[in-house]
């Protein structure tokens, strides 16, 4: 039997209203077309609604047909927009406190975007560096440079197929390997070394399919509005295992929340290899 010599955990977060406390793409690019930020949404809903189009796809249509004549979409324009993209409280060092107290437990931690978000946006924010992969929504370039198609559409049903992909180490988006049956114990990072973290009825999936394996999905909302309706009705419907404000600096019930999970994790792996330890001595 097969088992974990090194304790991953993955992280996995959505990144509007979870990361940032708005939608990325109006944080810049709608007010450069043009547009006003509800009118657009409520455009890119009727059209989705109107052609029996998925949603996402809506709102990348009206992305590069509202910038025809104001500018050209590139990947380099796209990097910039997210450079301007505010993260909540703490999110900038994040990731380095935590990996830092993972590591004084002998735990690796790998964090993960899966979002319907833009990806070459979060590629241009100061965080893209702290993911071992982006998984969201992206356009195909022509010869120019230019945006001509998207290339990738990650809705909130298809989000799952990332979690699946991350668990089996299998991240590349066209590796058919993601298919394969993995046991339990030859899986990469088992689903209750998973954390997921998001905001709302799009992260049902994710949420569902991680709590139900194990893992440890948490609902987050922001700290200044303190609208807790939407964490109150994920937690009833046992979708989340926890909620918290989305404030990501020290000490925060969100950094005690990741740390218990780490702690607990850590006590479960030296359990596990204690447990194989005993069943080679008795020459099972």
């Amino acid at each position: 039997m097969i088992y974990q010599k090194e304790n991953i955990l993955a992280i996995c977060y959505d990144f509007d209203r979870t990361l940032t406390p708005f939608e990325m793409q109006a944080q810049g690019y709608i007010q450069q077309i043009n547009d006003d930020v509800d009118e657009f949404w409520k455009c890119a809903t009727d059209l989705a609604i109107k052609n029996d189009m998925d949603p996402n796809l809506a709102y990348m249509y009206l992305m590069l047909s509202g910038a025809k004549g104001k500018f050209q979409v590139k990947r380099d324009k796209l990097n910039e927009f997210g450079s301007k993209v505010e993260l909540y409280k703490g999110v900038d060092s994040w990731f380095d406190r935590i990996n830092t107290f993972a590591q004084t437990l002998n735990i690796k931690v790998e964090h993960y975007i899966i979002s319907s978000g833009l990806k070459e946006m979060i590629e241009g924010t100061s965080i893209a560096d702290k993911f071992t992969a982006i998984y969201a929504n992206s356009f195909l370039y022509d010869f120019n440079g230019n945006a001509i198609w998207p290339a990738q559409n990650i809705n909130f049903t298809n989000k799952t197929q990332f979690l699946f992909r991350i668990s089996k180490g299998t991240l590349n988006v066209n590796d058919n390997d993601v298919n394969r049956y993995y046991s339990k114990e030859a899986l990469r990072i088992p689903f209750d070394n998973i954390v997921y973290i998001g905001d709302s009825q799009t992260d049902i999936p994710c949420m569902k399919l991680v709590t139900s394996l194990g893992g440890n999905s948490i609902g987050v909302y922001d700290p200044k509005l303190k609208n807790k309706e939407r964490v109150y009705e994920l937690i009833k419907d046992k979708r989340i295992k926890h909620f918290a404000p989305a404030d990501y600096s020290q000490d925060s019930t969100l950094e005690i929340l990741i740390k218990k999970i780490l702690l607990n994790s850590s006590t479960e792996f030296d359990l596990k290899m204690q447990y194989m330890k005993d069943l080679e001595e008795a020459g099972a």
